[in-house]
């Protein structure tokens, strides 16, 4: 397993312990905050390995946005469960993650590789910052992460709109 690999499995480490720490403490200490902040950063950083030192797998590019998505889907499901944001919201930010992960699974299969979108890099971007914000043992960033968060789920449906509307060839809607 390369470096970029192990940095992906770190990150998917994080995961249950974020959500453990979350658990316990709550937004108290900042915590999970901290957690949730490195295992975002690790993001970059196994992408840039992964390009940098020419070290792209399969394992990497199946891994990698599947860790992401557990990571933010976990933090919303926390949040949600706490009542800090609406579950609805978090409904539709899950299903617009898995039909977009389902539309690029097709479009692999046809040899298609379905790049991400300007809004796809601000919805992931929105959500990380909400994320943190919300996390965060403050009111004001608090009340500021609620306003991100929303902008957020904003995105989260452009951003699948945008995909679908790009890529709609991938679903061969003339042979349905």
């Amino acid at each position: 397993m390369n470096i970029a690999n192990k940095v992906t499995m770190v990150r998917l480490f994080l995961v249950p312990v974020f959500m453990i720490v979350y658990l316990i403490l709550g937004n108290d200490y900042n915590i999970a905050a901290i957690l949730f902040t490195v295992a975002s950063l690790t993001d970059a950083l196994d992408g840039h390995l992964a390009r940098s030192r020419n070290l792209v797998t399969t394992f990497g590019k199946f891994a990698d946005p599947l860790v992401d998505k557990l990571l933010t889907m976990a933090a919303f499901v926390l949040l949600a469960g706490n009542g800090i944001i609406p579950s609805w919201a978090v409904v539709i930010i899950i299903a617009r993650e898995l039909i977009i992960t389902g539309f690029r699974t097709i479009a692999a299969s046809q040899n298609i590789t379905i790049a991400a979108s300007i809004y796809g890099k601000a919805k992931t971007f929105t959500q990380c910052i909400a994320i943190v914000m919300l996390l965060l043992n403050s009111q004001f960033f608090a009340k500021f992460g609620v306003v991100v968060f929303y902008i957020a789920v904003v995105l989260t449906i452009l951003s699948g709109i945008d995909y679908l509307v790009k890529n709609k060839k991938v679903l061969d809607l003339e042979n349905i």
